[in-house]
């Protein structure tokens, strides 16, 4: 379980293919602290660590992860958001986050407004009813309060230190994006729809 609160980026150094598989090797500056079978969310994507030699560390990805996750447009040298599951005497400073990516969205605007940024998402209406106004979606493994939602859109606005220490800074329109909605919205959608309310 995750918060989404994103610890620091990590980068993309290499990727392997098995298969249907796709092994990520990714260097980050907490390498050492880290161990074989620990989980981390990769934009969002909770993985297992396979590997470890010195700063850089692998993790596998399968057929499941890479249909429904942007992983599978990562790239040699691509930053990715990286965070450790949640500690049990800590505190929650995002939401909820599982670390299990339910659909691909993609940026369809990006905008500076002189201290921070404001972009919007376009994602599967099929979602829609799991999105409220000022409720949390986490988008690449960050937390963020979402606004102006319609039936196949949403809004962000990013604080300068989010920019800075996300892939946030890297996103442009047209880019891809793990999307992982509230999961307190999704069981009370589940609830109401084989309760036979309204």
């Amino acid at each position: 379980m995750f918060s989404g609160i994103v610890e620091l980026t990590g980068k993309i150094t290499n990727i392997i293919i098995a298969g249907s598989n796709k092994t990520y090797s990714v260097e980050c500056d907490i390498s050492n602290e880290l161990y074989i079978d620990q989980s981390i969310a990769h934009n969002g994507v909770c993985l297992t660590i396979v590997k470890i030699d010195d700063k850089i560390y692998d993790v596998t990805a399968v057929k499941e992860t890479l249909d429904k996750s942007n992983l599978n447009h990562l790239a040699v040298g691509d930053l990715i958001n990286l965070e450790r599951c949640l500690k049990s005497d800590g505190r929650l400073d995002g939401h909820i986050v599982q670390g299990h990516v339910d659909d691909v969205g993609e940026c369809t605007s990006v905008e500076e407004l002189n201290g921070s940024w404001f972009y919007e998402f376009k994602f599967d209406p099929k979602h829609k009813t799991l999105i409220v106004d000022k409720g949390s979606v986490c988008i690449n493994g960050v937390s963020l309060t979402l606004i102006d939602p319609t039936e196949s859109t949403f809004k962000v606005t990013i604080i300068p230190y989010t920019h800075e220490h996300t892939n946030f800074k890297t996103l442009k329109v047209g880019d891809k994006v793990n999307l992982e909605f509230d999961i307190l919205g999704k069981y009370i959608n589940r609830y109401l729809q084989f309760s036979g309310r309204p």
